[in-house]
C-alpha cells in the first residue's frame, strides 16, 4: 500500500499593490481549504502564483508565443493542481487585465474539469457581480468546475460585518472553503494517486452534507 500523497493547489493573486487586499483573500481561502483537507487526513501542497511578477514575461508570451522559464512554472502549477482558487481585482466591473491574459496564454483545453474557487476583490459591493459576469462564464468557457459559492470582498467586509443578506467575509469564505475542499477530495485522480483503501463519498452527496438543514 504506497503512502497518501498531498493533493496539489494552486493559488492565482492578481494583486497589484503591496500589501495586496487580493493576496489576503487568496490567502484566507487557501487555509479555508487547507483546514477542510486536513479535517479529512488530506495534507495539502500550495503553490501560489503572484501575477504581479510575471507581467512582463506573459506580455512577451503574446509576442513570442513562448513562456518564459518562471512564467512555464507558473502554467505548469495551475493546470496540474488538484484544485485552483484564483482571485482578481475588479478593474471596470470586470477582471483584471494581467489576470485575463495569463489564463489566455494558458491551452484552452488544460483546465478541463478542474476545480475552481473564483473570487474577487474591489472597493465597493457594486462590483459583486463581476464574479458572475465575468469570473464564472471565463471558467465556464474553459470547462472548468467552478465551485457553487464565489467570494467577493469590498473594502467595507475586512473587519466588519459585511452584508447580512449574503453573510459575513469569513462565512462565506468558510463555504467556498468547503465547497472546492470535497470536490479535491472527491477527484478519481487524487484517489488514484492514494491507493489506500478510502471509499471516495461522490460529490454530489458531499455537497448535500454541506446544505443547511
Amino acid at each position: 500500500m504506497s503512502a497518501r500523497q498531498p493533493q496539489r493547489l494552486a493559488v492565482v493573486s492578481a494583486g497589484l499593490s503591496v500589501p495586496s487586499s487580493t493576496r489576503l483573500l487568496a490567502d484566507r481561502l487557501t487555509e479555508a481549504v487547507r483546514a477542510e483537507l486536513a479535517g479529512a487526513g488530506r495534507e495539502v501542497d500550495v503553490q501560489v502564483v503572484e501575477l504581479r511578477d510575471l507581467a512582463a514575461d506573459i506580455a512577451k508570451n503574446f509576442a513570442s508565443g513562448f513562456p518564459s522559464p518562471d512564467l512555464a512554472d507558473a502554467i505548469e502549477s495551475v493546470t496540474s493542481a488538484d484544485g485552483l482558487i484564483a482571485v482578481t481585482p475588479v478593474f471596470t466591473a470586470s477582471y483584471s487585465g494581467l489576470f485575463k491574459s495569463f489564463f489566455d496564454v494558458i491551452d484552452n483545453d488544460a483546465l478541463t474539469g478542474k476545480p475552481v474557487l473564483a473570487a474577487a476583490t474591489g472597493g465597493t459591493a457594486r462590483h459583486s457581480l463581476a464574479l458572475e459576469h465575468a469570473l464564472r462564464p471565463l471558467f465556464a468557457y474553459l470547462r472548468a468546475v467552478v465551485v457553487p459559492t464565489a467570494v467577493y470582498a469590498a473594502s467595507e467586509d475586512w473587519g466588519g460585518h459585511g452584508d447580512p443578506l449574503t453573510d459575513t467575509l469569513p462565512t462565506r469564505i468558510a463555504r467556498a472553503g468547503r465547497e472546492l475542499a470535497a470536490l479535491m477530495r472527491d477527484l478519481p485522480g487524487g484517489a488514484a494517486r492514494a491507493d489506500d483503501g478510502t471509499d471516495v463519498v461522490p460529490f454530489a452527496q458531499q455537497l448535500a452534507a454541506l446544505r443547511p438543514e
